[in-house]
């Protein structure tokens, strides 16, 4: 498996001997494990595949992977995936190796602390100022369930192993037996993972998601937040000198999740996952706390005939010692001299007895963070300060990111489902076909009346069940459910809710925020007369989000919503879908939709002085809003932002951006420097913006028009669909815990924007990530001029983040590829893909035209190196999916060998392409 006609510059040589040699090991445990017939197919189909791109040879290809048998497809398919696996990995650790670069030579980073910092003060801001706007700053990443990560934890372990073997081989001073033995070991995992299934056969639990999310919090997350504090610190006294006071830096970062609390179209999500979730966070976060308490304990050695101590110690020691004698009585009399190993022990005790709920146990996570407090005063006073002292301050940082609950658990359902409670509750069949101004006021007629609801039995199951969840979260709140005692009283544990807000999908109108407010309190979820919660309405299609800012107006101008807001500190969530706004009216109009949209809530919110925080929605792919942050928050609104990011972290990018520790610990870096460089320097107005915004209007409207002329509006469409692209073998993917569809109807208006964009990627349309605005760039040129456009391309950091992330889309693209799909629908593939065809060359043309390029990624050698890498692996895949998919179809979609084999491709193709849904 070679790399010899791939470009790779000086820098990345080192990444090239990586590939090769990872490529010739993939080699012999093919050799090894599937025989030399295997082996001799996969590369005469890998030389195939590269003589397809450079010299346009298709038959060859064709003839290799079409007609095979479903168990010799899967092991070729298994063949490519193997050498996908090794080569992403081997890619981010070169990530590794290039920060270790810049770090060894001194050079800063892009998007690192030092670098941010440098920028900052050379264009005047001052220390003290630096201070006040990390205090503003927070980065919220939301990790959820949706099912794009299509492997296995299983083997995402392997890969992690894999991952460690090579960042090992970063050490220069390995000698050559061990390197050898570290090469034995990388073929040892390579040969596990081949002869792991890389399907479940079976669909993932709410607890399995669980576990797969919760894996990067507790064994990557976790180990780099002190890290990431300590560069922070580092960087602050480099670029602002040696003599300024090393600052108590606040809390920058709060993780939270939605698995195990998002109901939205998943009937196994209820208040028995919500409280069994709580209570796993709880749990896990304690253990990981004992355990570190414990090698604190075993670390800290003092004698007491040595150092001193200071008497707030001595007295946690007489009163634990008094409060846990029998604990005390163990401790070996040898160890009995050393103050700190001793308290640390009795701590650890502590955190036991609190994750049973002993009166002995601690109340809040406050309460350990006063106790570390005061070890590290002692050991600050008495001669620790490197002698413990850093790790204890390690500890510290971890209890004050994750506090008794690891992260804090978010609530979601559909309005559509609650509109239907409360049909039922107020016995009004025709509730949700009312209007919204109507049904506003009669909740604002129930709400000040109502109480908890005992358990009616004329209740249907649906509204006891959503009733029931606010149940739990109250009982989270009050400390009673099993795992959490976190309560938010105003005490230091205060900041640590075990929960988030309470999302609502599909949000219309005041009315669906009111709803939440009714079902609260029919669940008894009060304190007082007061609702302790945060409710975010989610505005997800295009016409959601034009109407987002007139909804928050009406109820920002209600005086019993202005009480409840008054209760939550006059803070407001707000919620942006990027996927559904996407697949409603596509790339173009989303992303426009999404801005003004954010422009008009941020001016509400100043209007009534209102806190805002917009949570983005975002997904993997740029159709789902992915892309690089640092752009998106260029590009965001003036004063959207105030310092805090809050967004989805979805599928296979958790694993992207949180797998391995060098690369979790860079991506939150990044992250909060973007933040703090657009919340310390905002940009100023441009004077031009008033034209872009009207040429920008046009190409969304035009675009708009012409992705629903396809999408929506001709009835030959749906058939395509299902028929061009794999979306019937997604559909039996193991890969999520929730159905395709968010309700229970066909059709595109119904699927969920996941299997939409994952059927896209697979047949190498992407389709979702660039029809229509082709179109609309062409009207807008023709309008406008096409200078005033590409002004906006050079000038605009909103139309330059768009474009760029269309180009990126477009490289990732394969017509010739799609047009094999689009000849899987026989009735109308045709004509269809003609006119999919058509737009795709003129968005490419424009685009390239308006970048002043000549190809596609012509200034990012990077993206081009690692398609041209994978692209011998990935076409031959999807010229075997597409043969697959039509012997399956035509023998009416059995189970068995064919549909494994389907299956395979599809994860195959997901690893290649580096994305999915």
């Amino acid at each position: 498996m070679s790399t010899r006609s791939v470009f790779f510059a000086e820098k990345d040589s080192p990444l090239r001997d990586d590939v090769s040699r990872l490529g010739a090991l993939v080699g012999d445990v093919i050799q090894d494990q599937g025989g030399e017939e295997l082996f001799q197919l996969v590369e005469a189909t890998r030389r195939a595949a590269i003589a397809r791109r450079e010299r346009g040879e298709e038959e060859a290809l064709k003839t290799l992977v079409c007609d095979l048998e479903p168990a010799q497809a899967e092991l070729l398919v298994r063949a490519f995936l193997t050498y996908f696996r090794v080569v992403n990995l081997a890619e981010q650790v070169h990530r590794i190796r290039r920060r270790r670069s810049y770090l060894r030579e001194h050079r800063p980073q892009a998007g690192s602390w030092l670098t941010v910092l440098e920028g900052l003060k050379q264009s005047g801001v001052a220390f003290d100022q630096i201070l006040e706007h990390l205090d503003g700053l927070l980065l919220e990443p939301v990790f959820t369930a949706h099912p794009t990560e299509a492997t296995r934890r299983s083997l995402l372990i392997k890969e992690l192993e894999i991952a460690r073997l090579l960042v090992r081989r970063l050490d220069p001073s390995l000698t050559p037996p061990e390197d050898e033995a570290t090469w034995a070991q990388l073929r040892s995992e390579v040969t596990l993972a081949w002869q792991t299934d890389e399907l479940s056969k079976t669909r993932p639990t709410v607890g399995d998601e669980r576990e797969h999310v919760l894996y990067h919090v507790t064994d990557v997350i976790y180990r780099v937040i002190p890290p990431l504090y300590e560069d922070l610190e580092a960087a602050l006294l480099q670029v602002y000198g040696p003599d300024i006071k090393p600052p108590d830096l606040p809390r920058l970062a709060r993780f939270c999740s939605w698995v195990g609390g998002d109901m939205d179209g998943n009937p196994y999500v209820s208040a028995r996952t919500i409280e069994e979730t709580v209570g796993e966070h709880r749990r896990l976060i304690l253990d990981l706390y004992y355990r570190e308490l414990i090698e604190l304990s075993d670390h800290l050695s003092q004698s007491a005939a040595r150092v001193a101590i200071e008497p707030e110690v001595q007295e946690l020691l007489d009163d634990y010692g008094g409060r846990l004698p029998e604990v005390l009585g163990s401790i070996p009399a040898r160890h009995r001299d050393m103050p700190y190993r001793v308290l640390l022990r009795l701590m650890a005790t502590r955190i036991r007895l609190t994750a049973t709920q002993s009166a002995v146990g601690y109340a809040g996570a406050g309460e350990l963070e006063d106790d570390l407090r005061a070890v590290l005063r002692s050991l600050e006073k008495h001669g620790g300060r490197f002698a413990g002292a850093f790790a204890v301050k390690r500890l510290l940082r971890r209890v004050d990111t994750f506090g008794f609950h690891l992260a804090a658990l978010d609530f979601r359902q559909d309005a559509l489902l609650h509109r239907h409670v409360i049909a039922e509750v107020l016995t009004d069949d025709r509730w949700p076909q009312r209007p919204k101004d109507r049904r506003t006021r009669r909740l604002l007629e129930v709400i000040p009346k109502a109480r908890e609801r005992p358990d009616a039995e004329q209740d249907g199951a649906e509204t006891r069940r959503i009733v029931e969840v606010f149940r739990a979260i109250g009982r989270l709140r009050a400390g009673d459910a099993r795992g959490d005692g976190t309560r938010d009283d105003g005490t230091s544990s205060g900041r640590h809710e075990a929960h988030g807000p309470f999302i609502i999908s599909m949000t219309e109108g005041a009315d669906d925020v009111l709803t939440v407010m009714l079902l609260a309190r029919w669940g008894g979820l009060l304190e007082g007369d007061h609702i302790p919660l945060d409710i975010a309405p989610l505005f997800e299609t295009v016409g959601d989000l034009q109407a987002a800012a007139d909804i928050l107006e009406e109820l920002f101008s209600l005086d019993l919503y202005r009480s409840h807001l008054a209760q939550r500190g006059d803070r407001q969530v707000v919620m942006v879908g990027y996927s559904d706004s996407n697949k409603d009216g596509g790339l173009a109009a989303s992303r426009w939709a999404l801005q003004r949209a954010q422009a008009a809530i941020v001016e509400v919110a100043t209007k009534h002085g209102v806190e805002l925080v917009i949570f983005h929605g975002r997904g993997g792919t740029v159709s789902r809003g992915g892309g690089k942050t640092h752009r998106a928050v260029q590009a965001a609104p003036p004063g959207s932002l105030n310092g805090v990011l809050r967004m989805t972290e979805q599928g296979e990018v958790i694993n992207a951006k949180y797998g391995l520790r060098g690369i979790a610990l860079r991506s939150l870096e990044t992250a909060l420097g973007t933040v703090l460089l657009a919340t310390a320097k905002p940009k100023g107005g441009d004077p031009r913006e008033s034209q872009w915004n009207q040429i920008m209007e046009e190409v969304a409207e035009t675009s708009r028009s012409t992705y629903r002329g396809l999408v929506y509006d001709d009835e030959r469409f749906y058939h395509y669909f299902r028929h061009a692209t794999p979306v019937d073998v997604i559909e039996k993917l193991m890969i999520g815990s929730r159905p395709a569809s968010r309700r229970a109807k066909r059709g595109i208006q119904n699927l969920r924007a996941i299997p939409w964009v994952f059927s896209w990627m697979q047949s190498r349309h992407l389709l979702p990530g660039w029809y229509g605005l082709g179109t609309g760039l062409a009207e807008a040129v023709e309008k406008y001029g096409r200078d005033a456009v590409a002004e906006m391309v050079r000038e605009w950091p909103f139309f330059q983040t768009l474009l760029g992330d269309v180009e990126m889309v477009l490289a990732k693209a394969d017509l010739r590829i799609a047009q094999r799909y689009a000849a899987l629908d026989e009735s109308v593939g045709a004509e269809i893909f003609a006119l999919i065809e058509k737009e795709f060359r003129r968005t490419e043309e424009l685009v390239l035209s308006l970048k002043g390029q000549h190809r596609v990624l012509e200034t990012d050698t990077t993206l081009q190196r690692s398609i041209r890498l994978r692209n011998p692996y990935v076409d031959p895949m999807s010229l075997l999916q597409i043969d697959l998919l039509r012997r399956w179809r035509a023998a009416g979609r059995p189970e068995g060998e064919l549909q494994d084999a389907l299956l395979a491709s599809v994860h195959g193709i997901a690893q290649g392409l580096q994305s999915t849904g």
